[in-house]
């Protein structure tokens, strides 16, 4: 099984690094394959809804989004951090998701989602519920950890300090490892949910 992790921090080695390390040493206990992509310092443009994705089967401006949606189509599981800006995530993170979840035509019916926040003091719920949609939109079963996926710091290394953040980060992966192992049973024995063909309705008359 495997795990595709985003930073949205611009910082390599950061505090939003630091809470998915922990998340990466829980995975690792159980066998389970983590890639940490860093995606916070890289010019990523936002969506500009021409839909040429529909006819492509990849986004038209070619750069790391279409780089990651390959890695995110085998992956059991997603994680998506962010610092916190404004309560709100890191607007190249955003960018980079708003376009690799709509160009993106694979099913991610029951990949498990989870999102991960860091902020000096506030802010944090706010971006969490943010992240959290682009899970909700696509039948993703969104992995919980005992308190909110938060961890608080501002200067680097900060974070270490946080136990209880980082320790939610531990509880974090080890429900998103039990979900992703439960999943592939089910999807074994049941297969996955059935789906009916769309209906998009319009409030525009």
């Amino acid at each position: 099984m495997r795990v595709l992790i985003l930073n949205g921090s611009p910082r390599a080695r950061g505090n939003t690094s630091i809470a998915v390390g922990e998340m990466v040493k829980v995975f690792e206990s159980y066998g389970i394959e983590s890639e940490v992509v860093q995606v916070g310092h890289k010019a990523i443009r936002g969506c500009i809804a021409c839909n040429q994705c529909a006819e492509l089967g990849h986004c038209v401006f070619d750069d790391e989004v279409n780089e990651i949606a390959p890695k995110f189509e085998a992956a059991d599981g997603l994680v998506v951090a962010s610092p916190v800006y404004y309560a709100s995530a890191n607007a190249t993170l955003i960018a980079l998701l708003d376009r690799l979840f709509y160009s993106t035509g694979f099913d991610k019916t029951m990949k498990v989602g989870a999102s991960v926040v860091v902020a000096r003091r506030g802010g944090l719920t706010a971006t969490f519920d943010e992240l959290n949609k682009y899970f909700a939109i696509s039948g993703m079963p969104i992995a919980s950890s005992y308190y909110w996926n938060g961890v608080h710091g501002r200067l680097p290394g900060e974070a270490e300090e946080d136990g209880e953040g980082l320790q939610t980060m531990r509880h974090l992966a080890h429900n998103m490892a039990f979900l992703m192992r439960s999943i592939q049973l089910g999807k074994e024995k049941y297969g996955l949910p059935e789906r009916e063909e769309g209906i998009f309705t319009h409030f525009v008359r």
